[in-house]
């Protein structure tokens, strides 16, 4: 008797046919008015076109914190606005027609009536005069000292994060004076009958969210410390964050931090204990969801879709994604496929790809970036889709992820896909 072949990769044809019939003109609609999301170039909020006071400049790769802050009053006080996509130095050269715009090159940058404004906080201000306060105004006296308590976090942070490395006795003050702040973050957030830093999300939580996100991902990273384990303040006002429609259209995940913070930094130093280097390998290498308490990237339930979304991102950019593996194409397309098959058929098993494709595989899953490419949780399946099919054939690894750049990220070669 002949044994039955094992499950095998469906083809491109195939795995299009499994995923829900979209136009392009429905996937345009979806992202000019559905949940916030990195991928659109207009947002109208039911509102028409000709209605339309604001272009906002942010970065290709939806990283910027400074443009997270400005996208997310956008996306809660629901402006029209236009978005205009430019690459940050390190992933790439500056667009000369941006220069010509902004001379300085500085993001993001926002055109209201015209008018160009940049600095985050400049453009807050203008957008407040321009449409009213996001709850409380930058200047209220409840939100003023809160932005001052955010700017002591944030250097604790830096102080600790790209100053002090290795576990000797010169990182520990550096360590306890972040706990202090912190601590004094909670109290903040205690202060108030609900989870935010007033008692309704305002303006005072925007200014917050971009760098205690990112303060999130790296201490667990490079330090293997929790802060939502740590400070149950902090995060009861996270998981309250992600019942937010717009928060979770602009979340990032743990490893896009990591990796993307460092040419941003300067550096990141890791403390190099045993749970620094096990919580950093997690977030390397999964498996995920992440199962380590000092690493709680989430509270929020995978939203059903979720496979669904990481394998329809895939196939809209497949051409470009396997022209650039270092991976063999023949070879890699059929891993790619295998991948994506057990995504979408996981009762039928992995299936191993063509000897020699597991650093191909691992290199994508090193490149996924949320929320540029997909959410969260699209993200981790696509992830573990990588991993799991890259274990059968081998556990070689691709080359570390730079450091001193990202231009292994270069959005240009993709922007005809977008």
């Amino acid at each position: 008797m002949f044994s039955s072949p094992g499950p095998q990769a469906l083809s491109w044809d195939d795995l299009a046919e499994l995923l829900p019939l979209q136009s392009e003109e429905q996937l345009l609609q979806l992202r000019q008015e559905g949940p916030t999301n990195a991928q659109a170039r207009l947002r109208l909020f039911g509102r028409p076109e000709s209605e339309v006071r604001v272009t906002l400049y942010r970065d290709h790769h939806a990283w910027c914190p400074y443009c997270q802050k400005v996208w997310l009053w956008l996306e809660e006080k629901r402006i029209p606005y236009r978005i205009r996509k430019v690459t940050m130095f390190c992933y790439g050269e500056k667009e000369r027609w941006y220069k010509q715009v902004v001379p300085s090159g500085m993001l993001p940058a926002l055109e209201l009536d015209g008018r160009l404004y940049t600095e985050s906080d400049v453009i807050l201000q203008a957008l407040e005069d321009g449409f009213g306060p996001l709850e409380a105004g930058l200047s209220d006296p409840d939100v003023f000292p809160l932005r001052q308590l955010e700017r002591r976090l944030f250097r604790a942070w830096c102080q600790w994060l790209c100053y002090c490395d290795g576990e000797g006795a010169h990182s520990a003050p550096a360590e306890q004076h972040f706990a202090r702040i912190a601590r004094l973050v909670e109290e903040a957030l205690e202060a108030t009958p609900g989870p935010f830093f007033l008692e309704r999300f305002s303006s005072a939580d925007v200014i917050f969210i971009p760098y205690l996100e990112r303060m999130n991902a790296s201490l667990a990273y490079y330090k293997g410390y929790g802060i939502r384990q740590q400070h149950p303040a902090i995060d009861r006002w996270f998981t309250a964050l992600e019942q937010r429609r717009t928060y979770l259209g602009t979340q990032s995940d743990f490893h896009t931090h990591a990796h993307d913070l460092p040419p941003q930094m300067g550096c990141c130093l890791a403390s190099g204990g045993a749970q620094q280097r096990r919580v950093a390998q997690l977030i390397d290498q999964g498996p995920w969801p992440l199962e380590d308490p000092a690493v709680i990237e989430t509270r929020q339930t995978q939203p059903e879709g979720a496979h669904i979304e990481a394998v329809s991102r895939v196939l809209r950019h497949r051409e470009r994604l396997i022209a650039l593996n270092p991976a063999a194409s023949p070879a890699f397309d059929q891993a790619l496929r295998s991948a994506l098959t057990l995504l979408l058929k996981p009762k039928n098993g992995p299936i191993a790809p063509p000897a020699g494709t597991a650093v191909g595989l691992r290199y994508l899953r090193d490149r996924i970036s949320v929320p540029r490419d997909m959410s969260l949780h699209a993200g981790r399946l696509l992830r573990s889709a990588l991993e799991t099919t890259a274990a059968l054939d081998s556990q070689e690894q691709p080359a570390p992820l730079p450091v001193q750049h990202r231009r292994d990220q270069n959005p240009i070669p993709f922007l005809a896909e977008a």
